[in-house]
């Protein structure tokens, strides 16, 4: 009986890179066997088998949650800077620059977020919540009339991002008089999102 000692077998010679998979042991063992996609020099790992099975990806998945009040002007969509974070796995929500999450793995992700909004004046009849998909508005909630000083907002939408250049935000509105993102620091605001099918 023979054994031959590799640390990559690629299967397939088609021209196409992409179409070949590549059976390999990281550079340093670690107990796992991967499968990557592509050429035994340069795989993309799509998958890793351990002693007990399958072992699945780190999910991609981030939740943030609003900290500090924010003002923002009557009548105008206004970015919501929720700029706490729980988790990020995958490093992909910047909490303190553009306040947006840009995957890098493509595919399906459940989104949901809540907001409260205060208003310092009269009460009104158009607060809104919205999910923004590179710069447009992808889903927004339906108008809530208001009859206190507070109105509490949750959104949750599915939609597609390709793991390059997509990316969401969150926005809100309202034609109330001297308003403001709330943080409430008992029941805080939090935005999140998971990968639930990669495509």
């Amino acid at each position: 009986m023979s054994t031959v000692k590799s640390k990559k077998l690629q299967v397939g010679t088609d021209a196409t890179s992409t179409n070949n998979f590549t059976i390999y042991q990281p550079a340093s063992p670690d107990g796992t066997l991967r499968i990557g996609v592509g050429n035994a020099d340069s795989p993309t790992e799509v998958a890793q088998f351990n002693a007990n099975g399958y072992k699945p990806q780190q999910p991609v998945a981030f939740s943030a949650l609003f900290s500090t009040d924010q003002s923002f002007s009557i009548n105008s969509w206004t970015k919501i800077q929720y700029n706490t974070e729980d988790f990020d796995t995958n490093s992909n929500y910047d909490n303190s620059t553009n306040y947006r999450f840009t995957p890098t793995v493509a595919g399906y992700y459940q989104v949901n977020a809540n907001i409260r909004i205060n208003f310092s004046g009269s009460a009104g009849d158009g607060t809104y919540l919205a999910l923004y998909k590179n710069g447009s508005a992808w889903n927004v909630t339906s108008r809530i009339n208001v009859t206190s000083l507070w109105g509490s907002l949750s959104l949750s939408s599915l939609v597609y991002l390709n793991g390059s250049t997509d990316y969401i935000e969150m926005y809100g509105f309202t034609n109330h008089s001297s308003p403001f993102f709330d943080h409430n620091g008992s029941v805080p605001s939090r935005l999140s999102a998971i990968l639930i099918s990669q495509g």
